[in-house]
């Protein structure tokens, strides 16, 4: 009987074990998955990110990439702990995971919270911002010294299908207009179809015509993407419960072999 109940253990301790190494593999493919939507941010956002005032958006990506770091480097403690079966790495995984799982239902309800503010004001951003937008669009669009900004404003236009900061008719005014529009009414850029000259005409036919510009759209774009980072925020919090019972269940198991 005492045999019989030993071999028990051990089997069951070796489930655990299998089963807690799969999800710290999982756990910690997740965290690289974190850590490249950060870096993916920086380099393929940056030019949304520079037409900015705010450095909210850039803080937000080196979160991503530092929360992505944690869970990785969880994940490897876990895996070590498991693998080497030491109570003491378990209990560090532990509170690493459970402050992991804190952060991120605090990261995830905030998220939530932030949006239902928002949503109602989707088209109202604070009116600095606006005129922060359209002073850097129509002064600094095709500027010498200027070509990233010029590359992020057409960007913007084409990827987010807008025209203007709050409207089209921001472009009537400010230096491009004055010095390089060359009988063009918006930038190419506004074109549905973008070709060489296709500006000088501003008919809803040929450009985007977008009630509250491209603030708006960019803006809905923000609010989307914070929608899915704090459902997945959620969603991975609450599978790391399952990895806080495996690693009770398994610290569990290796005391009472010991005893």
């Amino acid at each position: 009987m005492a045999d019989a109940e030993e071999k028990t253990n051990s089997c069951g301790t070796v489930c655990l074990k299998y089963l807690l190494f799969v999800f710290n593999l999982l756990f910690w493919l997740a965290g690289g998955a974190v850590m490249a939507v950060g870096i993916w941010t920086l380099l393929d956002k940056s030019d949304y990110i520079s037409l900015l005032s705010s450095n909210t958006y850039m803080v937000a990506a080196f979160i991503l990439i530092g929360a992505g770091a944690v869970v990785v480097f969880t994940g490897i403690l876990g895996c070590c702990a498991t693998i080497r079966e030491q109570r003491s790495l378990l209990i560090v995984f532990l509170i690493l995971l459970l402050l992991i799982f804190l952060l991120e239902i605090t990261a995830g309800v905030l998220a939530y919270v932030y949006y239902q503010e928002c949503f109602p004001l989707c088209y109202q951003l604070n009116a600095e911002l606006r005129a922060d937008l359209k002073e850097r669009m129509v002064e600094n669009y095709q500027q010498p010294g200027q070509e990233h900004i010029t590359r992020a404003i057409d960007n913007l236009q084409q990827d987010l299908k807008c025209c203007g900061s709050n409207s089209s008719a921001d472009w009537r005014d400010g230096a491009w207009i004055r010095n390089y529009a060359d009988r063009r009414l918006v930038p190419d850029s506004c074109c549905k179809t973008p070709s060489v000259g296709c500006g000088v005409r501003d008919h809803p036919s040929n450009i985007y015509k977008v009630e509250g510009g491209c603030i708006s759209k960019l803006e809905e774009f923000i609010l989307q993407h914070l929608l899915i980072l704090g459902s997945v925020g959620l969603g991975i919090a609450f599978v790391q419960i399952v990895g806080m019972i495996f690693t009770c269940c398994l610290y569990r198991s290796l005391k009472e072999e010991i005893y």
